[in-house]
């Protein structure tokens, strides 16, 4: 036990992934005794950099910054604790099997004319769409940072809710609302094949959307990516920003990690917590897996709401309906990771040749749209499709630090595997998942697969035993529309409280969802300061 640490604390958050660590540290800076317990021997959860061979860091899991809230920068000074990003540009680019490159650059007009050397008329479309889009995405902004409406019109606190929904939307018109619900509802695929001509510019778009996701593109309800990727980001709050962070993903929740100690929080690792303490309906404290017992008043999990609900807390002090709910959660993740140390850079086919580092760090493999929905089709049957939607990025070309002079980082990340194999394990077909991936960097950039000097296999039974995310599901739960906004984690409970008094969700499962973006952990340390002072229980 650490020499300043108590037997009773405030708060203690399970679970030390950046969502624990945002809610955390607004908790110590509001002056209650926090105590965040982490599984692992490092915090981070999935938002880590690890040395996957000597002196060589990768971002294991996520690996690239977009949606991180520039409140939650600003108010834990994330600067100051050596966060850093450097934006994406081009944010995306996809090579295709003619050689050629088509870059996505940050700056739009610059993207506009790239896009004219492609098609005239999809180049005029991506403006006037791109401006559509930003502007329905804007309504949507407000929504990350507070808690979903309760839609209960037989209180008073849900008339106000419905209120404060209403009023976000005053200056909406009919045909915004038409394209709203359309992005809402609709499919990516269909959304493309109405506006654009060229296959290259549709797979653009592609390559920038359903990451993490169920359903191909052509699938319901996968334009709202669309929408999702367009809500700001970082310290100078962008739309649509992507960032390179510097030191690897774990550069945010080290910052993160630090900016909760200064205000006050406790931070244990190699600290997993077996049981959530339940007596008479309300929160007692933790028991830790060796048989530590902490006292606490309050908790907040981290952890995703079937490893919270089914596995921490007895099912017996949970109401039928609400473990029925969460045990119909849609997890079951679709994607992997595969991380290569290089001795040499990575080159691919029609980069051009005064191309900068930076320039030469990101790259998406996925050929169509049609592609795209067979891979899906495929893992959905339980197999692993021959070829995969792949995307590579170069970390050490934006930061060399990440590995010695002469070796280079590759972080790939893989859409569209099955969680459950139809036939044999993921144990046995690991080292197929790794040579697939690198067959098919290879058609792009044929100097990879003898340049490989380590190579490590993250499939979704190794997300769930390593980094405890329930089915392998990066985002705590399946981002569907049934499973957004009050409907998240389920219905009538998507206000982070829970039908235990005392126990809150504050992870990736709870509003607004998944990604890098701290919301959930802002929201629910707001929620909980929010009831604290109403007294909504004895604290």
């Amino acid at each position: 036990m650490a020499p300043n640490s108590r037997q009773r604390y405030d708060a203690i958050v399970v679970g030390g992934g950046h969502n624990g660590l945002t809610a955390a540290a607004y908790l110590a800076r509001a002056g209650m005794s926090t105590l965040v317990l982490e599984r692992r021997h490092v915090v981070g959860g999935c938002c880590v950099t690890e040395e996957i061979a000597p002196c060589c860091r990768v971002s294991t899991t996520s690996y690239i910054a977009s949606m991180l809230r520039p409140e939650v920068i600003s108010d834990l000074d994330l600067p100051k604790y050596g966060l850093r990003m450097v934006p994406c540009d081009p944010a995306i680019q996809v090579p295709f099997s003619d050689g050629q490159v088509v870059p996505w650059w940050a700056d739009r007009d610059r993207a506009a004319g790239e896009f004219r050397k492609i098609s005239f008329k999809d180049a005029e479309t991506f403006v006037r769409v791109d401006d559509q889009l930003k502007k329905l995405a804007r309504y949507l902004q407000p929504f990350f940072l507070e808690p979903p409406p309760e839609i209960d019109t037989h209180s008073l606190q849900g008339w106000s809710d419905l209120f404060r929904v209403a009023k976000r939307f005053r200056a909406i018109s009919n045909l915004e609302i038409s394209q709203l619900i359309s992005f809402l509802t609709g499919s990516l695929g269909d959304f493309l094949d109405r506006h654009y001509e060229s296959d290259k510019i549709k797979t653009l778009f592609l390559a920038n959307n359903v990451y993490g996701k169920h359903g191909g593109p052509f699938q319901p309800g996968t334009a709202i990516g669309l929408l999702f990727h367009l809500l700001s980001g970082g310290e100078h709050e962008l739309q649509g920003f992507y960032g390179h962070v510097m030191g690897g993903m774990g550069a945010i929740t080290q910052a993160l990690a630090a900016a909760a100690r200064q205000c006050g929080a406790e931070i244990r690792t190699s600290a997993s917590v077996a049981q959530i303490d339940v007596r008479s309906g309300r929160v007692r404290g933790v028991v830790l897996e060796d048989g530590t017992e902490i006292r606490c008043s309050l908790v907040l999990s981290n952890a995703d709401p079937k490893r919270t609900f089914l596995k921490m807390i007895p099912v017996s002090e949970l109401p039928e309906d609400f473990v029925r709910a969460v045990r119909g959660i849609k997890m079951d993740g679709p994607c992997a990771k595969v991380n290569m140390v290089l001795a040499e850079e990575p080159r691919f086919t029609g980069t051009p040749a005064n191309a900068t580092p930076l320039e030469r760090t990101f790259y998406t493999l996925v050929s169509s749209l049609e592609f795209a929905e067979r891979c899906y089709a495929i893992s959905r049957s339980g197999e692993i499709p021959e070829e995969l939607w792949v995307d590579c990025v170069v970390s050490s070309n934006a930061d060399a630090s990440l590995a010695p002079e002469g070796k280079h980082i590759l972080t790939c990340f893989v859409q569209y595997v099955p969680y459950r194999l139809r036939d044999g394990t993921w144990d046995e077909k690991r080292e197929l998942l790794g040579d697939r991936v690198v067959k098919k960097i290879a058609e792009y950039a044929p100097n990879v697969p003898n340049a490989i000097v380590a190579r490590q296999v993250l499939t979704p039974l190794d997300l769930e035993r390593t980094y405890g995310l329930t089915e392998g599901n990066i985002f705590h739960g399946d981002l569907t529309l049934e499973q957004l906004f009050f409907m998240r984690p389920v219905p009538g409970w998507s206000q982070y409280r829970t039908p235990i008094a005392g126990l809150y969700l504050c992870g990736a499962g709870a509003h607004p969802g998944g990604g890098v973006t701290g919301a959930p952990g802002h929201n629910a340390a707001h929620q909980v300061l929010r009831d604290v002072k109403k007294r909504r229980f004895d604290a």
